[in-house]
């Protein structure tokens, strides 16, 4: 029996599930889904937005929307009921943009009695010098939240996967244009910095990485040219383990065939 994790950036949760994306999840049948940039405020949203209902597959799902309608979001939908909620990270600045929702699961997992997932939408910095700004101010913020949760995991022996968005590409294997992107937010030398410092030398395992240490496959593509078609894009979406349930992953793959928006869905199994 296994767990099945899937997270995606939906681009507007309302776009791509005309685009299907709820029935392809109904095919899949994951035990928890986590979507980023809902843009949409739980009065836009009916029931095919927030819930699988199918023969076998049924979630459902709490969201932490974006005060700013239209705007980033975030949800988790799963099979269990959440023992309990959490949202945001305690910052006055970026809480009202809906970026961290955590859903405690306790005593679900068979291997694991105290297991938390945490959906996530890191700021971009891509549109002006004061979006990258804001993006270093959410990490300095972040940090503290990441030591927190670590400092759980080794205490209480809570469990803990991250999935979502973090608008940074690691190393160079994990965007095509890595030469000429060095100097562009998502690969700045500072974001990859932190994310090697603040996630990685604390613990943190990349599970697809653990899985898939030589592939080349990316998660996002910009909507210009044909960067999709010609596969020129970046892996920025990720699942982050604390190390004990990293262990556990036994499969991923990157869901190319469908097209629900910019990004591409990354499913991830769990023994």
């Amino acid at each position: 029996m296994t767990t099945k994790i899937i997270t995606l950036n939906v681009n507007g949760v309302r776009a791509s599930e005309k685009k299907g994306v709820m029935q392809w999840l109904a095919r899949e049948n994951p035990d928890f889904v986590c979507f980023q940039e809902l843009k949409a405020q739980v009065k836009d949203l009916s029931d095919k937005h927030i819930s699988i209902r199918s023969e076998g597959c049924f979630l459902k799902s709490v969201m932490n929307c974006a005060k700013r309608p239209g705007y980033s979001g975030v949800s988790i939908l799963s099979k269990k009921e959440p023992n309990k909620i959490i949202k945001g990270i305690g910052s006055q600045e970026f809480d009202q943009e809906g970026r961290v929702i955590r859903a405690d699961f306790d005593n679900n997992l068979k291997d694991f009695p105290f297991f938390s997932l945490i959906c996530l939408y890191l700021p971009s910095g891509s549109s002006s010098s004061e979006r990258q700004e804001a993006k270093f101010r959410f990490l300095d913020n972040f940090k503290k939240q990441l030591k927190y949760w670590m400092y759980e995991n080794k205490g209480s022996g809570r469990e803990f996967v991250l999935c979502g968005d973090w608008n940074i590409a690691y190393q160079e294997i994990d965007l095509k244009n890595w030469r000429n992107n060095m100097k562009n937010s998502g690969f700045l030398p500072e974001e990859r910095k932190w994310l090697s410092q603040m996630v990685f030398e604390e613990g943190w395992v990349d599970v697809y990485r653990k899985l898939e240490p030589q592939t080349t496959q990316y998660t996002w593509w910009s909507q210009r040219g044909k960067a999709r078609d010609n596969n020129v894009g970046w892996r920025i979406d990720y699942q982050i383990a604390t190390p004990r349930i990293a262990s556990k992953a036994i499969k991923t793959r990157v869901e190319m065939l469908e097209r629900f928006s910019d990004h591409a869905p990354l499913i991830i199994e769990y023994s």
